[in-house]
């Protein structure tokens, strides 16, 4: 596997850590990739910031708040003010010279005095503007040439962010792929025909991190297939457990979760095995979306929810997997009445990766975890009371491939 090798070297914290007498040709342990796997995730959304840092400092250039906007409007104005100065000056040298040769033949000495000297003064005055606007000139010249060369440096800022988000994809995507293929080398995949797909992903985006008791919520369920082939069936995976602020209580038995898609619009609720609307077919590159909407009890006291969501795939060639990982949203409960103010959307936990063992046969009644994501859960150091919803999560969670293949075998029946 050299792939992994290639990873493990861009991977310093990683790297560092090996042996000085292992041999390159050795093969990384799953724990390894697992870390390399997390370091690249990590490399990755740094870099994806970077980007988004480097297009906001562009930005930002271009308003007025931005002090070398703010020091080249000034001396642009101070260039103006300077230019107009001259122009008055020298209107006065040549009003100044005008009167002078005006002066008639009889006109006294104190007359012509007065005269030149409101020329020599004129002279005086327009030389000083002319001096001042040149020293105007060259200062707004300044400014604009640092403005733009700062306008230029954060261009090829982005450029070259892109470029190292671009780098940081592939190592991801590398770092994925190790592990995925260690992972079914060793068996994790369970009968050897379903896989951890790393590039089949589920976003939960809209969830808001409190929701108020008695009031729905909605949000979205977006299933990515990422792959270069078509998903022929995809069963999107979605659940949601509570518990009291002290995570003693189970309040799970108060939220109410239902669906909507473009093939059923009408509201349902999510079934006792905690799937959606089946997806038929998922394309190579697409994405399809499931709109859910989220409701705690009016009586519902204060506490912490989460959210768990995953996907799985089954082709018509027998093949199966599904997403790697079952991905979390924690959110607040907050009592009926409360005003929460402006609420941000609740963000993706720690990902979590699944037991695999053999499925039961088809009919049994207790199936067991397989691949998939959804066979193991748990909440992140953010919310570690939430025990009660990460046991329930394992209950109804368990075997999610298996509960597609049944499916799918129910189905054809």
């Amino acid at each position: 596997m050299t792939t992994p090798l290639a990873l493990l070297s861009v991977a310093p914290a990683f790297a560092d850590a090996k042996p000085a007498t292992q041999e390159q040709s050795s093969k990384p342990t799953v724990k390894q990739l697992e870390k390399a796997a997390e370091i690249a995730r990590k490399a990755y959304e740094d870099a994806v910031k970077a980007v988004r840092d480097a297009r906001d400092a562009l930005d930002v250039l271009a308003t007025d708040a931005s002090p070398l906007r703010v020091a080249q409007k000034a001396a642009e104005k101070e260039a103006t003010k300077a230019a107009t100065a001259k122009t008055a000056a020298d209107t006065a040298v040549t009003d100044a010279k005008t009167a002078l040769a005006a002066l008639p033949a009889d006109a006294t000495v104190e007359q012509k005095a007065a005269a030149e000297k409101a020329v020599t003064d004129a002279e005086a005055v327009a030389k000083t503007a002319a001096e001042t606007k040149t020293a105007a000139d060259a200062k707004s010249a300044t400014a604009q040439d640092a403005l733009d060369n700062a306008r230029v440096a954060a261009a090829q800022q982005i450029s070259l962010a892109q470029q190292a988000e671009k780098d940081a994809l592939g190592v991801k995507k590398a770092a994925d792929k190790a592990l995925a293929d260690a992972l079914e080398e060793e068996g994790d995949e369970g009968d050897g025909k379903c896989v951890l797909e790393p590039e089949f992903t589920t976003v939960v985006t809209g969830l808001p991190s409190t929701v108020v008791a008695g009031k729905w919520v909605d949000f979205k369920l977006r299933l990515t297939n990422g792959t270069d082939k078509t998903m022929d069936e995809v069963y999107p995976f979605v659940t949601v457990h509570a518990s009291d602020k002290n995570g003693i209580k189970d309040l799970s038995h108060l939220l109410k979760l239902q669906w909507s898609s473009a093939t059923s619009k009408a509201w349902q609720n999510v079934d006792v095995e905690n799937y959606v609307d089946r997806i038929a077919p998922l394309k190579a590159g697409a994405h399809s979306d499931i709109k859910l909407r989220l409701k705690a009890d009016a009586k519902a006291p204060d506490g912490q929810g989460v959210a768990f969501v995953a996907g799985d795939y089954w082709n018509d060639d027998t093949s199966c997997g599904g997403t790697p990982d079952l991905t979390t949203y924690e959110f607040k409960i907050a009592a009926a009445g409360t005003k929460p103010g402006t609420v941000p959307p609740a963000k993706p936990g720690k990902a979590t990766k699944p037991p695999v063992a053999a499925p039961s046969p088809q009919g049994t009644s207790s199936p067991q975890p397989v691949s998939g994501a959804l066979a193991k859960t748990g909440s992140n150091s953010a919310v570690p009371q939430i025990a009660l919803a990460g046991a329930a999560a394992v209950v109804v969670g368990a075997g999610a491939v298996f509960v597609v293949r049944r499916r799918k075998s129910d189905s054809a029946a």
